[in-house]
Formats: structure tokens, sequence, C-alpha cells
């Protein structure tokens, strides 16, 4: 299983980077797969806890479901547009993907179940510092962090 400690640990920068943009707003967007194979997404609440990214599901919900049946996920940072004039200032957004590990009940707060991260993508996408080029950069376990730049 791979924490988010374990992305803390490997690409401190790159890490600090990503936590920051799912830090600056409350939700974020949980993508999940339906019993019939198509896609779900979700608005979520997600947290960085004891060197897990943890995240929970209320009661019966669908997303819970999801997850319990097939644990693939997406959870993707809330966006926010470049001020015009200013893209270089943009911070971009970031995703993180994996599989979610059930951790029994939400222990502070209402009823639902709890989830932890085995994480297998971390994702941050941003501009260069002349707003010239997008730049895609991501973090596996098995192959490190890797960057392409797109016009």
């Amino acid at each position: 299983m791979t924490t988010w400690q374990d992305v803390e640990q490997s690409v401190p920068e790159f890490a600090q980077r990503v936590r920051a943009l799912f830090d600056a707003h409350r939700h974020k967007t949980l993508a999940t797969i339906r019993a019939d194979g198509a896609p779900r997404i979700s608005g979520i609440e997600a947290a960085f806890t004891d060197g897990d990214l943890v995240f929970g599901s209320m009661p019966a919900a669908r997303k819970s479901a999801d997850l319990l049946r097939d644990p693939r996920f997406a959870l993707h940072s809330a966006t926010v547009d470049p001020v015009e004039g200013e893209e270089a200032k943009w911070p971009g957004e970031a995703k993180i993907a994996g599989r979610a590990i059930p951790a029994g009940p939400i222990a502070d707060g209402p009823e639902g179940d709890s989830f932890h991260a085995d994480i297998t993508e971390v994702v941050h996408t941003h501009l260069n510092a002349e707003a010239t080029l997008l730049v895609v950069e991501w973090w596996t376990p098995a192959q490190g962090l890797r960057s392409v730049d797109r016009e």
C-alpha cells in the first residue's frame, strides 16, 4: 500500500504543491465506477491525516457502494480559473488516483464509511513560468516523478 506519507518522502516539493491545491478548498470531486461500469462523480471532502489521505461517505451513499464493490477512484482538487493577464500565477490543479481501502465507520463526526487511499498516481497540472506551456507532472510508486510540457 502506498500512503500519502510515501509520496511526501519520495518527492517532498511535488507533494507539497499537490497538497496545497487540495488543502486550498474544502470540496473536491471523486470519481468512482458504477455497478454497470459507467463513471460516477461526486462531491466529497478529503483530508491528509497522519500520513494518509482519508475520505468518507454518508451511510447508504452510492459512492460508498461503488468503492466497496470496486475500490478504484480518482480524486480531483477544486479548480479555479487563471486570472486573465496573470496566467503564470495560476497554481494549477491536482489529481490523486488509487484504491479506496475501507477503514470502518467514521469515528468523529456524522455517520458514514471511512476510507484510506492506496495511492497509484499523483498529478499536478500547471503552466510554466512564462505561461506558454501546460506542464503535466505525475508520480507513480513504480516510476517516480515524470513531466511533459504541452502547447
